[in-house]
C-alpha cells in the first residue's frame, strides 16, 4: 500500500452512546463480565440520560482523527486513519473487518488511553487479539503505540490546560490555591500489578512543575465496582469535602490527567457532581481541559507515529522514569479480579 513500514493507524478507543436508546446496550458491553451490580449500571445510565442519552467521546474522537490526519499530512506521512471503539459503533471487528477488505496487513495503534493498567492497555490488546480469532485475520499485525504520560509534549498540553484553568480564578484567592489532579479510580488488586499510580504520579509532579504549581495532590473519580472491593482513593468529592473541613482551600482546580478527552465521566463527575458540590462549601472551582486536540498534542501522536516509522532515533521523554517500552511484556498490567470468600453475602 505504502513504502512505510506501516499500512495504516488504527483509533481504539471506548466508545459511547449516540442517542437514548443506545445507553442500555453500550453500558451491557462495558460492564459484560464484570462483578459491578445492575442498580449501579442504572445510575450510571442516569448520567448519560442527564445529557440526552450521548457521549461526546465519539464527535470527540471525530475532531482528534481531523486534526491528525491534516497533521499527518503537513508532514507528508501517507498513512490512512482508522478508527474503531471497544463498546459501541463503529466497534472494533467491524473496522478490523474494512482494514482487512482494504487490504491493511500492518498496523499501528493509539490507543486513546494513557496511563498502564489492565482496563487502560492490556484490555485494549486483548480486544485487538479476539478481534482477530473472531473474524479468522490473524495474518493482520497490530503493533501499540508507546504510553506517553512522561513526553515532554504531553506534559505542557496539560500545564497549559491547568494554566488556563487557574486564569478562570480570581487572583486576590490565590493564597490558598488546591490543584487537584483526577484519574479513574481502579481496584487495588488491579493497582498492585501495573505502573497506573507511579505514572500518574510522575505526570502530575511534571505537570504541576511545569505549571509553576507547588500545592497539588492526585486524587480519584469513576469507581463502579461493589462496595466491598477497595478502590483506589481519595474520591475528588471527598478531598473536596475534606479541604473544605479543614478550611485548607480558598479556590480549587480540578485536572483531569487520566483522560485525554472531556467525555461522560468528565463532565458528568467533575463539571456536574464536582462542581455542585464546590458551589455548595462556597469554594470556587475551575476544571481544566483534558488533552483533546490541543496542537501540541497532536503533534505528539504524530512524534510517536515517527518513533515507529523509523523517521526519528529520539525517544523523548522527561522525569523520572524514562521512555515506556514499545512491546510490552508478557505480564504487563495482569489483572485477575479476587472473587470474594463463599461465606461473603452476594452485592
Amino acid at each position: 500500500m505504502t513504502d512505510l513500514p506501516y499500512d495504516a493507524l488504527l483509533v481504539l478507543s471506548f466508545g459511547g452512546p449516540e442517542k437514548p436508546d443506545d445507553v442500555i446496550p453500550f453500558l451491557e458491553n462495558v460492564l459484560r463480565g464484570r462483578n459491578v451490580p445492575r442498580e449501579r449500571m442504572l445510575e450510571v445510565a442516569e448520567h448519560y440520560y442527564h445529557f440526552g442519552g450521548k457521549s461526546p467521546i465519539n464527535d470527540q474522537n471525530r475532531e482528534l482523527i481531523e486534526a491528525l490526519t491534516t497533521e499527518l499530512k503537513q508532514h507528508e506521512i501517507n498513512l490512512p486513519i482508522y478508527w474503531g471503539n471497544r463498546n459501541w459503533h463503529p466497534l472494533l471487528t467491524d473496522t478490523m473487518r474494512q482494514m482487512h477488505a482494504d487490504g491493511v496487513r500492518k498496523v499501528l495503534v493509539f490507543v486513546t488511553s494513557i496511563f498502564s493498567s489492565y482496563s487502560g492497555c492490556r484490555q485494549y490488546r486483548e480486544d485487538i487479539q479476539k478481534a482477530q480469532a473472531e473474524l479468522g485475520l490473524e495474518s493482520i499485525v497490530f503493533h501499540k503505540i508507546r504510553t506517553f504520560y512522561n513526553h515532554p509534549s504531553f506534559v505542557e498540553t496539560m500545564a497549559d490546560r491547568v494554566r488556563d484553568a487557574i486564569a478562570q480564578l480570581p487572583a486576590e484567592d490565590a493564597q490558598n490555591r488546591k490543584v487537584l489532579f483526577t484519574a479513574h479510580s481502579i481496584p487495588n488488586a488491579m493497582a498492585e500489578n501495573c505502573d497506573y499510580e507511579k505514572q500518574l504520579e510522575e505526570s502530575s509532579r511534571l505537570i504541576a512543575e511545569t505549571a509553576g504549581v507547588e500545592d497539588w495532590a492526585l486524587v480519584y473519580q469513576s469507581r463502579s465496582g461493589p462496595p466491598t472491593q477497595p478502590w483506589l482513593e481519595p474520591d475528588v468529592c471527598d478531598a473536596i469535602q475534606e479541604l473544605a473541613d479543614a478550611k485548607a482551600a480558598s479556590q480549587i482546580v480540578l485536572v483531569p490527567v487520566g483522560f485525554v478527552s472531556d467525555h461522560m465521566e468528565v463532565i458528568y463527575d467533575l463539571d456536574d457532581e464536582a462542581a455542585s458540590l464546590s458551589q455548595k462549601l462556597g469554594i470556587p472551582l475551575a476544571r481544566a481541559k483534558t488533552a483533546g486536540t490541543h496542537p501540541t498534542f497532536v503533534a505528539m501522536i504524530r512524534q510517536l507515529i515517527e518513533e515507529r516509522l523509523g523517521k526519528t532515533d529520539e525517544k523523548l521523554a522527561v522525569g523520572n522514569y524514562g521512555p515506556s517500552h514499545d512491546v510490552c511484556p508478557t505480564n504487563c498490567c495482569r489483572y485477575e479480579p479476587r472473587r470474594p470468600p463463599a461465606s461473603r453475602p452476594k452485592e
